[in-house]
């Protein structure tokens, strides 16, 4: 058996139940991440957007990608990327040119279009980090500079989480109260999925509410289980091509610079956990790229972006099985479930506050990890520079709330609150003097990027 350090190198060394045990056991780690996200992006879109099927296939595909670009050296998983819930918001609010008659539905795919071309953006980074180095690149990407985006992004999801939370109040306080509870006193394997479960118990306290007979605030059903009727228990996942244009595509791009950074973080947190040095071999190239790519071909066929999952990492804490093996056993687990429509239809009838009252610890978390990202990074606030940065990126990030629309060669081109902060924040860093930044020089800081639902600090 290869086991140093106390971990389990080799997994097969258990016998082939034991690694079945474990990659669902990862499975469920990202499950409720994962699934939340499409359930988020169908409140945005009225019902028209991401299918669970081709998120949970997407996941599983995109992690079997994502090994074979790293030479099946990293024990990662890629699940549902959340940084990018505001830029589907932002699409699926777009009124005006091309969009201004568009139903929900038929905006969608130009929005899975920003992302595709938000994932290539991973290969200009990998590229620039092979030939320049990673210490180089990351001068322009400081925390003073990817801490305020990730904040802003976060805080500005939170009207969504309130309006889905006020459909049903009890539930939403349930599902809060629950993830609280399971993330702060849970333990061993319900510890690191506080979210499954703020999803799970309040759906089964739904159930009763509804066998009883009550209803919602004004009047309507609490669950509505007519597409559980109708759906199959085997069924090929709805892929849907996606479209491209510019403003969508605006839309989507900056906020790879903050999944990017979730990206370093991640490595780095997997780094720390399993005693290796990923960023260095198989190195931080090849997982930019397999991250990207894996986000651009889901987004391609009509699902959400990928990002590695902080809460897989979590397990190869506890479990002290670090085999690469076993997420890749969890992988095809998703790949299995992707191809049951009863299941996603089960999901799918998931209750609007349920998911508002989870998405107050999840939208918030999102802003609180930026603000640790500053933190843990010592980010020095009485430098004026660094002062200036932030508050730039802030007002910018909360202020344009409609953006700002150009009218370029016959088409209108709006540049998203997002967008004008990222831009805003990297020139303000390139040009004011004073960046002492150099990533690597911190480890426990770099560490702190992850936009992970119950992300893991490690201590090195």
């Amino acid at each position: 058996m290869d086991k140093r350090n106390g971990a389990i190198r080799d997994a097969s060394t258990l016998g082939l139940p034991k690694m079945l045990v474990l990659g669902l056991q990862h499975m469920f780690a990202m499950f409720g991440a994962t699934i939340l996200v499409p359930i988020l992006v169908n409140t945005y879109f009225e019902g028209e957007g991401l299918s669970i099927q081709v998120t949970l296939i997407c996941a599983g595909l995109g992690t079997l990608f994502f090994h074979c670009c790293t030479k099946m050296k990293v024990p990662a998983f890629l699940g549902s990327s959340f940084a990018f819930l505001g830029g589907f918001s932002t699409v699926a609010n777009l009124d005006s040119g091309i969009f201004a008659d568009m139903t929900m539905g038929e905006k969608l795919p130009y929005a899975c279009g920003g992302i595709v071309v938000a994932g290539l953006m991973y290969l200009i980074l990998a590229a620039i980090i092979k030939i320049v180095g990673v210490k180089r690149v990351m001068r322009f990407l400081p925390p003073i500079v990817t801490g305020p985006i990730i904040i802003c992004i976060g805080l500005s999801l939170a009207p969504s989480a309130v309006s889905n939370a006020s459909t049903n109040w009890l539930l939403a306080f349930v599902a809060l109260a629950v993830v609280v509870i399971f993330n702060i006193w849970g333990k061993g394997m319900f510890k690191i999925i506080p979210i499954l479960m703020g999803v799970a118990i309040p759906y089964a306290l739904a159930l009763i509410m509804n066998a009883v007979g009550m209803t919602n605030a004004d009047g309507s059903a609490i669950l509505d289980f007519s597409s559980v009727a109708s759906s199959s228990f085997i069924g090929l996942p709805p892929f849907q091509l996606c479209k491209f244009h510019l403003t969508p595509i605006l839309v989507m791009a900056p906020i790879a610079l903050a999944s990017m950074m979730e990206h370093i973080g991640d490595m780095s947190a997997i780094s720390a956990t399993v005693g290796e040095n990923l960023i260095e071999d198989p190195g931080l190239h090849r997982t930019l790229i397999g991250d990207g790519l894996a986000t651009s071909f889901s987004a391609l066929f009509g699902g959400p972006a990928n990002t590695t999952y902080g809460e897989n990492t979590g397990v190869l804490e506890l479990s002290g099985v670090h085999d690469p093996k076993v997420i890749r056993i969890a992988a095809v687990f998703a790949v299995i479930l992707a191809f049951i429509p009863k299941v996603s239809a089960i999901i799918g009838s998931m209750p609007a506050s349920i998911i508002g009252g989870v998405s107050f610890i999840l939208y918030g978390m999102i802003s609180a990890i930026g603000v640790r990202n500053i933190v843990e990074n010592k980010v020095d606030f009485t430098k004026s520079r660094n002062l200036i940065i932030a508050a730039v990126i802030l007002v910018c990030g909360l202020g344009f709330s409609g953006g700002l629309t150009f009218h370029v060669l016959g088409t209108d081109i709006t540049l998203t609150s997002l967008a004008i902060a990222a831009i805003s924040g990297i020139v303000l860093n390139a040009i004011l003097p004073g960046n002492d930044y150099e990533f690597g020089a911190n480890p426990r800081g770099d560490v702190s990027r992850g936009l992970g639902v119950n992300p893991q600090n490690s201590d090195i």
